[in-house]
């Protein structure tokens, strides 16, 4: 019998984060371990009048131990680079897409060369921008999800038991009109957005960051459980050239399994110009070369979601804890008027908790990690 928390997180991926509608060309992306789940998003989608397709794409490649390590250790560069075909139709041509990461070893990547990672996400750019492209269009409606593994469990300092609650209390899956909540949530951030949109400067200060950015002629996006589940989140993407001062990111960035703690970043006219770390400086270094706009900021954001209250080291639901605030260098979001483009997205999260405060066109609009405006 299926889990009726995996049935509840099902219904919202179909019927609210993608609203499935009847003749759409569904794509699941996941690995066998997140079965339970992918059949009951087949089986709502079924429901919907949808046709699913499941899919082996990347996202589940890299959800699968030992196949991840054989593609990104043996291959040669032709391979690392060739664009997967499945996956570039449903990105291409499908309706919907779900993402679903159901990872058994987090760290199973942390040993290989950081430069054939590279190739790898630079045969992904393209993957990345055309999805970006066709959501901002409203040609695509994409949702990027999680199916509760020991892995993450063990990042996160849980028992799979308690992760599991943890997870599917921050989806609202948890409660008996899951849908409903989030239409709930979405309409609240909505007046939030619609507030931020049209403002022009932004001012973040406290004791881990002194920055500037410019938002002018940019759109706040409602993260509200249409990208994301869990979600939690009002951002943009702020000027490529504006970002002026510096910020230190309280939590570890993690990412390809590997743990960058203590990052300092100071930008000049938009860029990094210089960059440190307590721990894995190298490879923070290293990804800061990956392409020209992975110097600039892709992503400014406020996270919402205080069901989400704990560092797991796994940012779908760290970039949201309630009190922080993340920026992501890279690729930006089009919808947003972005201009930069690179192959990677790298979220690195600031605790506003202690003193933190967000000034917007000079107005104090939020301060120690809670907003002080009312919409």
């Amino acid at each position: 019998m299926s889990d009726p928390r995996v049935v509840n997180l099902a219904r919202i991926l179909v019927h609210f984060s993608t609203a499935v509608k009847p003749k759409d060309h569904v794509a699941i992306i996941g690995s066998p371990n997140a079965a339970p789940l992918i059949r009951d998003i087949f089986r709502e989608a079924l429901g919907a009048g949808g046709y699913p397709y499941v899919i082996m794409g990347t996202e589940a490649l890299l959800g699968l131990d030992g196949l991840d390590r054989i593609l990104l250790s043996e291959a040669n560069e032709d391979q690392l680079e060739h664009v997967w075909r499945v996956e570039n139709m449903a990105r291409r041509e499908f309706e919907v897409v779900v993402f679903i990461r159901s990872m058994i070893n987090t760290r199973s990547l942390s040993d290989l060369d950081p430069e054939r990672m590279q190739a790898f996400y630079r045969s992904r750019s393209n993957f990345l921008e055309e999805t970006l492209r066709r959501s901002a269009a409203g040609e695509l409606r994409w949702v990027v999800t999680l199916y509760p593994t020991q892995a993450y469990a063990q990042d996160a300092e849980m028992s799979l038991e308690e992760f599991e609650g943890f997870v599917f209390h921050a989806c609202h899956a948890d409660e008996e009109d899951a849908v409903g909540s989030w239409r709930k949530f979405h309409e609240r951030q909505g007046r939030l957005t619609a507030w931020l949109t049209g403002k022009r400067r932004v001012e973040l200060k406290g004791p881990n960051v002194d920055l500037r950015l410019s938002i002018e002629g940019r759109s706040f996006i409602n993260a509200g459980g249409h990208l994301n589940m869990p979600d939690g989140e009002v951002y943009t993407s702020p000027l490529e050239a504006s970002a002026e001062g510096w910020v230190r990111f309280t939590y570890p960035a993690i990412h390809d399994g590997r743990e960058v703690e203590g990052i300092e970043l100071r930008f000049e006219q938009g860029r990094v110009s210089r960059a440190t770390a307590a721990k894995n400086e190298a490879y923070l270094l290293s990804q800061l070369e990956v392409d020209r706009g992975a110097r600039y900021l892709g992503e400014f954001a406020i996270a919402t979601n205080d069901r989400i209250d704990r560092f797991t080291r796994n940012i779908l639901f760290d970039e949201k804890i309630g009190g922080t605030v993340h920026l992501a260098l890279g690729g930006g979001f089009p919808e947003a008027g972005s201009k930069n483009t690179s192959a990677i997205h790298w979220d690195m999260i600031c605790d506003m908790r202690q003193g933190g405060q967000i000034k917007i066109d000079g107005e104090l609009v939020y301060d120690s990690g809670k907003f002080k405006i009312s919409v």
